[in-house]
C-alpha cells in the first residue's frame, strides 16, 4: 500500500510536455519530454530587413503542457495536548495488551474425565461396520 501511495505522490507532482508536429492536417511526429523534430519541410525565417517575400509554411507545431502539483504540505498540522494524551494512552494500552500472553493457560489441566459406567454404543445397539 505504501508503494502505491509513493507512486501516486510521484505522478501527481510530475510535470511533462507533449510536442506534436503537424504537416498540413496530418500528425507527423509526437515527442514527450523534448521538442518534436518535424518533417523537414519547415520554411526559412524571413530576413531581418523585411524586404523578402516568404511563402506561408504548411507545418504547424503544437505543445501540450501538463503541470504537476507544485505545493505540497510537508509537515502535518500541529497536534494539540489532548490529542497527544490520547495517542500516548493508546500506545501504552496496546503495548500492555499483549504483555502476559507468553504462558499457555489451560482451564482443563486439572480436570479428570468421568469414568465410563456403560458403553453407549452397546446400549443403543449402533455399530459401525
Amino acid at each position: 500500500m505504501s508503494l502505491l501511495m509513493a507512486f501516486v505522490v510521484l505522478f501527481s507532482t510530475m510535470s511533462f510536455t507533449i510536442d506534436m508536429h503537424y504537416c498540413g492536417d496530418t500528425l507527423v511526429e509526437t515527442a514527450m519530454f523534448h521538442k518534436a523534430k518535424g518533417c523537414g519541410m519547415e520554411m526559412e525565417k524571413p530576413s531581418t530587413d523585411g524586404c523578402s517575400i516568404t511563402k506561408k509554411s504548411c507545418c504547424d507545431d503544437e505543445q501540450i503542457v501538463v503541470n504537476g502539483q507544485d505545493e505540497l504540505q510537508l509537515q502535518a498540522g500541529k497536534i494539540s495536548f489532548e490529542q497527544q494524551v490520547v495517542i500516548a494512552l493508546f500506545v501504552y494500552t496496546y503495548i500492555n495488551l499483549f504483555e502476559n500472553l507468553d504462558k499457555s493457560v489451560s482451564s482443563f489441566k486439572d480436570y479428570k474425565p468421568p469414568l465410563v459406567v456403560r458403553q453407549i454404543f452397546k446400549i443403543d445397539e449402533t455399530y459401525l461396520i
